[in-house]
């Protein structure tokens, strides 16, 4: 029941706020690699950290780096910003994803041993833990001291200090975190991405109906379906979802529970959410939907590509998604109909109808970027990370190239007006096309002002948006018989999620929840709350 991943969209720059841990280790590596690259050989033993490692050696060379997602498209070379890095630093990029599922393709790299030189992927996913606790990639920390101390200048001690390990190491650098004394500076910037969203003419022409309780919202469902039965020519959609997975669907977690203001502790003690009777009263609801015929077959076998298209073409009338997943598409539609666009409202609300607490930035942030043991050439390889998350490196990626995509406007290194309207964004490379180390916060120093259809998609999450960093990386390693036994309730919730949907009342509903809860203590969850209470 985990996060889902986001999208990789131009059109996000407006809304980068929705996708908006202390010392470095002194150790230094004991043990040199068998074979040294030339550039290991000629790294001093006394490095100066003011002076970025990467000016030192800019000679060619190319890295394989995996981004475990599928709908990365992306190919380093095409574009204005990843020429400029390269022509810069003197590294090419080989960017390598998975086709089809993600998971597979990355544990057939790991048994095979066959690991790319860098590795981006969830930084909740249990395949970190798995590469870091069988030895397979290496701690940054002993990197940067043999090779580059420059990485503790650029790098957040906070961040660095929160994916330290037992061994006092760590093995990767986040993107899109925000640690707590973000949140002192830009926490009146920060938004959510989590978001209930409706299309603006359907949604006005059905009278604009309350949908935060269960009655007014299957009532709106059933008055958009009756008045809109078909978008040219297909039959409309009336709610979706985020994808549905083997161990579940994200819309229908998480992020429904932050809806319903659900508490994730009480009392110093975590709370079980998913028994909440709030929790199952909307569960129960989404059934009633689908019993009702307002719940597309569509929803439950689509992918993100299908999801993309769906909503570009306006096929939905509501959806429980992730508003920047819907940026891009909002974005063209915006240019020929403004009346189409998905803009947020109030969506499902607890039976006192609070506001909810949608998630904000947290510092575990999105992803993490792991160096393989494998790694062609150590130096460079810290070096160029030192670089890329350094602001010089973060300019670079985000802005792109000057004169390209940026310029410096009224004093204040901007987005050019031409980048911002351009209808084929891929030429430059630039906002979130290679988002593996992105720093929000530092982008927001580069971000336009917000504009329609962005902005009220912004400002409706604010003061409804909350920072649960503490609630992160508290799940058990999925080596660990607990990890193991969580790995099972997560694939049997993932069954069990698509049979309550589809029960035919609310008394079978019951029957295959408890059932569920039955088999779910069977499989160990009493003792994976424990380790996961005491880790809180």
């Amino acid at each position: 029941m985990r996060k889902i991943r986001k999208g990789l969209i131009v059109a996000m720059l407006f809304s980068m706020v929705f996708v908006l841990i202390a010392c470095p280790s002194s150790k230094s590596s004991k043990e040199a690699s068998p074979a040294v690259s030339s550039s290991e050989a000629n790294a001093t033993t006394k490095l100066d950290p003011s002076i970025p490692g990467w000016k030192s050696d800019l000679s060619p060379i190319t890295f394989d780096w995996y981004v475990n997602y599928s709908w990365v498209t992306a190919k380093w070379g095409d574009d204005y910003a990843s020429q400029n890095i390269t022509q810069k630093t003197g590294v090419n990029v080989n960017m390598i994803v998975p086709v089809g599922n993600e998971n597979e393709k990355l544990q057939t790299m790991i048994a095979s041993g066959n690991l790319p030189d860098f590795i981006t992927l969830d930084a909740n996913d249990d395949i970190v833990k798995k590469l870091i606790d069988g030895g397979q990639v290496l701690p940054w920390n002993e990197l940067a001291d043999q090779y580059d101390p420059y990485l503790y200048n650029v790098a957040d001690p906070d961040k660095i200090n929160w994916f330290k390990q037992a061994d006092g190491n760590f093995y990767g650098y986040p993107n899109a975190s925000s640690s707590p004394k973000d949140y002192e500076k830009y926490g009146e910037q920060y938004t959510s991405n989590q978001s209930f969203l409706v299309r603006k003419d359907m949604y006005e022409a059905i009278g604009k109906p309350e949908m935060r309780t269960p009655e007014g919202f299957l009532n709106a469902l059933k008055a958009a379906k009756e008045k809109f039965p078909d978008v040219n020519g297909q039959p409309l959609i009336p709610l979706s979802f985020h994808e549905f997975s083997d161990k579940g669907n994200y819309s229908l977690e998480d992020f429904l529970q932050n809806f319903l203001a659900i508490p994730q502790q009480k009392d110093g003690k975590l709370y079980d959410r998913s028994t909440d009777p709030e929790y199952i009263r909307w569960l129960k609801t989404f059934r009633k939907a689908n019993e009702m015929g307002l719940l597309s077959k569509d929803i439950f076998i689509d992918k993100r590509p299908q999801v993309d298209e769906k909503s570009a073409s306006g096929r939905y009338f509501s959806m429980l998604y992730q508003v920047s997943d819907v940026g891009t598409q909002n974005a063209t539609v915006y240019k020929t109909d403004p009346e189409k666009i998905y803009i947020p409202i109030d969506g499902p609300a607890n039976t006192k109808l609070d506001q909810p607490t949608l998630s904000g930035p947290g510092i575990s942030g999105w992803t993490i970027t792991l160096i393989s043991k494998n790694v062609k050439d150590k130096k460079r390889a810290i070096e160029f990370m030192s670089y890329m998350i350094s602001e010089e490196g973060q300019k670079d990626v985000c802005l792109g190239v000057k004169g390209k995509s940026y310029d410096t406007i009224d004093g204040k290194d901007q987005f050019t007006k031409e980048y911002l309207t351009s209808t084929d964004g891929t030429k430059y490379g630039a906002s979130y096309t290679y988002f593996m180390l992105e720093d929000s916060n530092m982008w927001l120093d580069w971000a336009p002002p917000t504009e329609e259809p962005y902005l009220s998609n912004q400002e409706w999450s604010k003061g409804k948006t909350y920072n649960f960093s503490e609630f992160s990386q508290l799940t058990p390693s999925g080596l660990s018989e607990e990890g193991v036994n969580l790995t099972s309730i997560q694939l049997l919730w993932g069954k069990t999620l698509t049979k309550l949907l589809m029960s035919k009342n609310d008394a079978e509903f019951d029957k295959i929840y408890d059932k569920f809860l039955k088999d779910r203590d069977n499989l160990g969850y009493a003792k994976i709350r424990e380790y996961e209470q005491t880790k809180y």
